[in-house]
This record gives structure tokens, C-alpha cells and sequence, in this order.
């Protein structure tokens, strides 16, 4: 049996904010703050997470809590862990204190991108050659019903010393209070450290009882400090009719993983806007009521991940597409990161805006759907936009 301690719920997120250091776990949602301290066992498979926990106690009887990542490879192994001590907050966004305590990581900073600019462009123009294949009914390569591809880019900087881990969670959770911020221990490649630090935009699925919600995005435009442009850029990606079918691609096949789990489905017939600090995207708020309430998240998961936002669709000829493109592991970039208690209820976030960081180097990722009609260099320029969310956190305002 293990024993997880509950600590008297913080009255401020804030404080959970403060506290955290590397080797802990944090994850922050709408809907409240989780710090774990410590950890009492690991596994590295979300579907051992529930049995874990069937085998742990807490003070006071409440469920205890495991909180973990999936990596986007589903043969890799996850990292989940059921903290020693757990401390609870409300919403970030609900706090006294938004804003306090940002500062840029010192530099300077080399980058190496991967691939080059001009080599993305160039794997964004063999995948349209692939859609092009299989839009003309010749089988293509990897697979004749090739309709979208994700593809990702990787930015490795390096810096004057061990980042700053704290402090650059705290820049990414102020900037974005009313997202999902958090921050993992991984098991190290090396003699460091590691740790995935992320704000998410893009919830994969919660579970509470019999609710479960799903809030796909794809689709996206960078904002600008411009009002009036940055209106007019979020009104162009709501007409725009690549977006709009790159977005019901994912909301169909998100739609369809979740309809053999529910009672009742509820899919909105028109996209809304939403927005971060840095972009806008098409968002789609998908929620159903499940036949058996005892279903765990972890169970989702499984069969949402990867959802087309950050894979394409089919999924297995993207993933063969994405693995004859891109020239690095993605690693957990693109997999899911969240929580779930001993009932299953949870939550899940789609793993993007983020860095995997050890010692000194930040590896940061970005990616976007490409479909028929993609433009190549406007592919590369999104890519650039959504990179800006961790470049901005480390103080770090150039294109790269």
C-alpha cells in the first residue's frame, strides 16, 4: 500500500506558483491548481495509473491523485507519477495576484533550429505532394487517404547556465492565468535534470462523474499588438475555408473517439474564437454524458490521442508521413500531460507550448495542419508565431 498526504488547500494559487521547484509536480486548469511534492511511486504507463491508486491512501479519505505525461509515440514509455504530498488551489486566473513576479531568464541565448527554415518549407511541400496524391486517387505515399499532416519543427537554445525552471513557469502562468500551465519531472536523457514546462491552450478531454468535455483546436492565426489588426486577423481566421475544414477534421475525429463512451454528445455546428497571449485559434467545445460514469480519463485518452490537431488524419499514414519528414523525436511534445484521481475523474491537455528542458538547453517545439491548400511559407510563419509563447517567456522577443 502507499500513502499519499493531503495539505491543507492554499487559498491563493499564487502560492503553490511560489513554491514550486524541479522535481515537483504542477498543473494549473480553469478549473483549479494541483502542486505534487515528493513521490511515492511511478509508472510509466497511464494505464497502471488507476491500479496505483487503487493501492493508495490518503488523510481524510479524499481519492488520492496521480499526475503524469504521455509521450506522442504510443510505444514510448509516459511518466506518472502519485505525489508523496499534494496541495490544492483554485483557478490561477481566480487569484489577487495575476501578473506578480515575471522577469526574462538571462542570456545570451544560441539557437539551432531543426530542421532549417528553408527545410520545413521544403517538408511542407513534400507533404502537400502526398495530399496531392491522394486527392488525385494515385495511393500516394504513405496512404491514398491522406488528409492532413501535422507537421513540427524543433528550436534548441542554449543558454549561460541551468535555466531558470521556476521562473520560467511563472512567466508562462501570468501571461496565460486562464490556460493550463504546468511543469513535469522526466526521467533524464543524461546527467541532468529534465523537466516539460508548457502552457497549453488545448484541453483533450476532462472527466467528472458522468461529464466529460473535450475542447479541440486547430486552426490559427498570430495576434497582433495592433488592435485593429489583431481584430481583423481573428475575423480572417473565422472565414478563412482552410482553417475551418483543417478545424472539422479534428472536431470530427475528437467527436468520434468520444461518441462510443456516451449517452448523449453535444458538438457545436459552428467554431468560436478563442485566444492567448500570443494566437488566435478556432476552438470547438464538444461535451457529452457517458454511459458508464465509472469510464476513467485515462481510458479517453487512450482513445482520443493523437487527435488530427497534432497528428493528421489517417492516423496511422500521418504518423508515417510525420516519421519520413520530421528529423527529430518529438519526445512528449504532441502527447497529453494532466491528472486523475482513484475514481478516474481527470483532466488532459494536448502537450504544446512547451519546452523539454535540461541543464542549459531548451528544446521547444511548434507545429500546424497541413491540408490541401496549404501555403508553405505561411506554414513556417505560424510555426514561428506559436514559438513565440516560450521565446516571450524567456525574454526572448525575435523571430526564429
Amino acid at each position: 500500500m502507499f500513502h499519499q498526504r493531503a495539505a491543507t488547500p492554499d487559498p491563493d494559487a499564487a502560492d503553490l506558483l511560489a513554491a514550486y521547484r524541479p522535481g515537483a509536480s504542477f498543473f494549473a486548469s480553469p478549473n483549479g491548481t494541483l502542486l505534487g511534492d515528493g513521490v511515492v511511486t511511478a509508472v510509466d504507463d497511464l494505464d497502471d495509473a488507476l491500479a496505483v491508486l487503487g493501492e493508495t491512501t490518503t488523510d481524510g479519505g479524499a481519492p488520492p491523485v496521480a499526475i503524469g505525461a504521455i509521450p506522442f509515440d504510443d510505444a514510448a514509455p509516459a511518466r506518472v507519477v502519485v505525489p508523496e504530498v499534494l496541495r490544492r488551489a483554485p483557478a490561477l486566473a481566480s487569484g489577487r495576484t495575476s501578473g506578480r513576479g515575471q522577469r526574462p531568464l538571462p542570456g545570451p541565448w544560441s539557437a539551432r533550429p531543426l530542421p532549417d527554415p528553408a527545410d520545413h518549407i521544403a517538408g511542407v511541400e513534400q507533404i502537400l505532394k502526398l495530399l496531392a496524391d491522394a486527392d488525385a486517387g494515385d495511393g500516394g505515399e504513405p496512404g491514398g487517404g491522406l488528409r492532413k499532416v501535422v507537421l513540427a519543427r524543433s528550436l534548441r537554445l542554449t543558454g549561460p547556465g541551468p535555466v531558470d525552471v521556476p521562473q520560467l513557469l511563472r512567466n508562462l502562468a501570468w501571461r496565460d492565468p486562464s490556460g493550463f500551465t504546468f511543469a513535469l519531472d522526466l526521467p533524464a536523457a543524461g546527467p541532468a535534470a529534465r523537466t516539460l514546462v508548457g502552457a497549453s491552450p488545448e484541453l483533450l478531454v476532462a472527466k467528472s462523474g458522468a461529464a466529460v468535455t473535450a475542447n479541440p483546436l486547430a486552426g490559427s492565426a498570430q495576434r497582433s499588438a495592433d488592435p485593429t489588426k489583431d481584430q481583423q486577423r481573428a475575423v480572417a481566421l473565422l472565414a478563412s475555408d482552410k482553417d475551418r475544414y483543417e478545424h472539422a477534421v479534428v472536431v470530427d475525429a475528437v467527436a468520434d473517439g468520444l461518441r462510443p463512451f456516451c449517452r448523449s454528445l453535444r458538438v457545436p455546428p459552428e467554431p468560436e474564437l478563442v485566444r492567448t497571449a500570443t494566437m488566435w485559434h478556432l476552438s470547438t467545445r464538444i461535451s457529452g454524458e457517458l454511459r458508464d460514469p465509472a469510464t476513467p480519463s485515462a481510458r479517453l485518452v487512450r482513445a482520443l490521442h493523437p487527435t488530427p490537431a497534432v497528428c493528421g488524419t489517417p492516423t496511422a499514414d500521418a504518423r508515417a508521413a510525420i516519421a519520413a519528414t520530421e528529423p527529430f523525436d518529438r519526445g512528449f511534445y504532441t502527447g497529453a500531460v494532466g491528472h486523475t484521481d482513484a475514481r478516474g475523474d481527470g483532466e488532459w491537455v494536448v502537450t504544446i507550448r512547451c519546452a523539454d528542458i535540461a541543464g542549459d538547453t531548451l528544446d521547444l517545439f511548434a507545429g500546424g495542419g497541413i491540408v490541401t491548400g496549404s501555403d508553405p511559407e505561411a506554414e513556417l510563419a505560424e510555426t514561428s508565431a506559436k514559438l513565440r509563447t516560450l521565446l516571450l517567456a524567456l525574454g526572448i522577443n525575435q523571430p526564429f
